[in-house]
């Protein structure tokens, strides 16, 4: 492994994504701040391209390429967030791509992800093995793999996400943020540490798929079957070596929450925020909601990563009992 990726390539990767992703809202909620006593921002990545931060680390990962890797083009594994972005990011840099995707992954991200002009490979998530998979294609097709979120670029890009929070909401007191494989999570932590020294940086897990609050704890890596939790885009079995670096030294703790913490959350958004927001997006929240006095009277910034999610999915759980 490399060095780990600094602010400094948040920085450059903020100046190869201007124009091309949005910047997204920051939004607030009185009803928020006065059930759970703090100031809330929220950063909302469901209105990013393609509907999650995703699109950030994939296109400055892609825009990345020499010559010879655009021509080859990008292959990627992914739940479906992380499909669409690549899938995506190459149809904007007109270069092939072609994505490992299960087989259970939600009908709208295939279908997404398929819409940007990607060849989808399905493969059996709880049986099959996604990385060699992908990475046998890419050395039978001459293609370069981009990871979801072990790779310094990929990292780089999703900083940009907290880059922009801090920005825009001023220095924070604590910082909540989704973890599944740790790309979020890690480039938001180098963003942190920059810009609000003082602030606070936790990830967020659902409690069935704790890997990366067990690695925190242990101080190595930890492996996981994969979870079943509603949020799907944090059925990750394990933090990658670049990620797990920069969360073992600049995160502050690692929580989890429950799946029905998660539908709350979900609830929140759509009824009071008028937001479709996906599970996984929920993380930060829900964690934010259970910690009490911990926020009482701060600036606590919330990063909502996505919302593709499909819509009878949607409905059934928040409208449910």
């Amino acid at each position: 492994m490399n060095s780990l990726p600094t602010y400094d390539d948040v920085i450059a990767a903020a100046a190869r994504i201007e124009g091309h992703a949005h910047r997204t809202p920051v939004l607030r909620s009185r009803t928020a701040d006065a059930r759970w006593g703090a100031q809330f921002f929220f950063k909302c990545e469901n209105f990013q391209r393609m509907g999650a931060f995703k699109f950030r680390g994939a296109f400055n990962a892609l825009s990345r390429f020499d010559a010879a890797q655009r021509k080859g083009g990008a292959i990627a594994f992914s739940s479906g967030n992380h499909a669409q972005a690549v899938a995506l990011s190459a149809s904007l840099l007109g270069m092939p791509a072609v994505i490992v995707m299960p087989t259970d992954a939600p009908a709208a991200k295939l279908a997404a992800t398929r819409g940007y002009g990607a060849e989808v490979v399905m493969y059996d998530r709880f049986t099959d093995d996604r990385e060699a998979l992908a990475r046998r294609l890419a050395a039978e097709r001459g293609m370069t793999l981009i990871p979801p979120y072990d790779h310094p670029d990929v990292i780089a890009g999703q900083g940009t996400a907290a880059k922009e929070l801090i920005e825009d909401a001023g220095p924070l007191d604590a910082l909540y943020i989704c973890l599944g494989g740790g790309g979020l999570t890690s480039g938001s932590a180098l963003s942190a540490r920059a810009l609000a020294p003082g602030c606070k940086v936790y990830g967020v897990e659902p409690e069935a798929g704790n890997d990366g609050q067990q690695s925190l704890r242990a101080g190595r890596i930890v492996h996981i079957d994969t979870p079943k939790t509603i949020a799907d885009g944090a059925q990750t079995q394990h933090l990658g070596d670049y990620t797990f670096g920069i969360i073992r030294r600049d995160v502050d703790d690692i929580l989890t929450v429950s799946d029905a913490q998660l539908v709350e959350a979900m609830r929140f958004f759509a009824e009071r925020m008028k937001m479709v927001v996906e599970p996984t997006g929920c993380l930060a929240f829900a964690a934010a909601c259970a910690a009490g006095e911990a926020i009482r009277g701060a600036r606590v910034g919330i990063l909502v990563s996505g919302g593709n999610v499909d819509l009878a999915r949607f409905a059934a759980l928040v409208g449910g009992n």
